[in-house]
């Protein structure tokens, strides 16, 4: 049985209490410190720079990393770290408070297709709305070409707050798209005739993929697998249970880990840990027998975004581990798993900046974007010693 969301947000405020613990050590003659964490040592080390509010990113075949920032911009990121003028033919965004080019993926063939998947914000008659988008990367890697919008999260609205867009392709080969309440309606992600608040799992043309859950309810669309999210910030697939796990934040309180399954109603807004930010009272309870509880919730926020398992080989310390980013927090979260479970939680880089996502690398390190105007990729390598 799953635990009460009380006792859950219980055990994460202690753990955050207890915090992890992290010594650094300067390096002589000066560079980057040395971070002993519980399970590793590592320095972490300016890959890239001069990005403005990097969001998501996708490595390439050859290693090169293509990364979105928040304003529209597309920008090829070469091995040793040079940034690329911006990539021809990215559509025009919705660029404002949490709204741009937010998450990129590579489709599951891209070595043959040159097929990609974006997602953003876009500006239509109503509003803005998460649309997601398929395109193909010219053979020079400077453009975008065949660029064809797919799906967008209707209806729209006004306002530039919680697109979710974390995009992810599922053990089945499937696209499961994240999508946010808005904001200024949290009722729209209970609603099931909206797809604003949901996980939508997808064909790759778009369409709603085959075998998705019967999900109950007047004209519920058919392109749902799971509902009841707030703002969705990161998506995994667990490489241990090939699970897909969903990450996102609350508003005072509430930040969440789910383990996906089909059907599932992860509550927002009528149960929960959180507090609207003016401290008033939001949910009905903190659990309900027909609504899943958080694998683990976080009392108070830590704003997690962006997330990645580690497969790597340089840190073998890390295996399977889940990272999280985090932005009120300011660092990186480490997670250790066992199966569908969380068992521990180790706080990196804590109070130095914000984290917008996390990537495991093809060279065995991880790579963190950065959410700053001055934006840049960090990357973890193994200190030895």
């Amino acid at each position: 049985m799953t635990p009460p969301r009380r006792r859950l947000a219980a055990l994460a405020l202690a753990l955050s209490l207890g915090g992890a613990t992290m010594a650094c050590a300067q390096r002589p003659g000066g560079g980057e410190a040395v971070v002993r964490s519980e399970a590793a040592s590592f320095r972490a080390t300016s890959f890239a720079a001069g990005l403005e509010h990097p969001w998501g990113a996708a490595f390439l075949p050859d290693g090169r990393m293509l990364v979105t920032e928040r304003p529209g911009r597309i920008r090829l990121v070469t091995r040793d770290g040079s940034v690329s003028p911006p990539l021809a033919g990215v559509p025009a965004v919705a660029a404002g408070g949490q709204g741009g080019l937010l998450d990129i993926q590579l489709a599951p063939d891209f070595a043959s297709s040159r097929e990609l998947y974006f997602c953003q914000a876009a500006a239509v008659r109503g509003g803005n709305l998460t649309r997601l988008v398929r395109a193909r990367l010219a053979a020079d890697a400077r453009s975008l070409d065949m660029v064809q919008p797919l799906l967008d999260a209707t209806p729209a609205q006004t306002g530039n707050g919680h697109y979710g867009c974390r995009i992810a392709f599922g053990p089945d080969s499937k696209l499961y798209l994240t999508t946010g309440d808005r904001q200024r309606q949290s009722e729209r992600a209970q609603d099931v005739s909206d797809l604003a608040g949901k996980l939508l799992r997808l064909e790759r043309d778009g369409r709603p993929a085959e075998g998705n859950p019967p999900i109950p309810g007047n004209n519920a669309r058919p392109e749902i697998f799971a509902l009841g999210l707030r703002s969705p910030q990161g998506l995994a697939v667990n490489p241990a249970t090939s699970t897909l796990w969903e990450v996102e934040m609350g508003p005072r309180g509430g930040d969440e880990v789910n383990l996906v399954r089909p059907g599932a109603n992860f509550g927002w807004p009528v149960v929960g840990h959180g507090r609207a930010y003016s401290g008033a009272q939001i949910h009905e309870a903190d659990s309900r027998p027909d609504m899943q509880d958080p694998l683990r919730a976080w009392v108070p926020s830590i704003s997690p975004s962006g997330a990645a398992f580690y497969t790597g080989e340089a840190f073998p310390g890390w295996k399977n581990n889940l990272f999280l980013g985090a932005l009120s927090g300011a660092g990186l979260l480490r997670l250790t798993t066992e199966g569908d479970r969380i068992i521990g939680e180790e706080r990196l880089l804590w109070g130095r900046t914000r984290i917008r996502h996390v990537l495991a690398g093809p060279d065995g390190f991880l790579y963190l974007l950065t959410d700053e105007s001055r934006g840049r990729i960090l990357r973890l390598e193994p200190a030895e010693g």
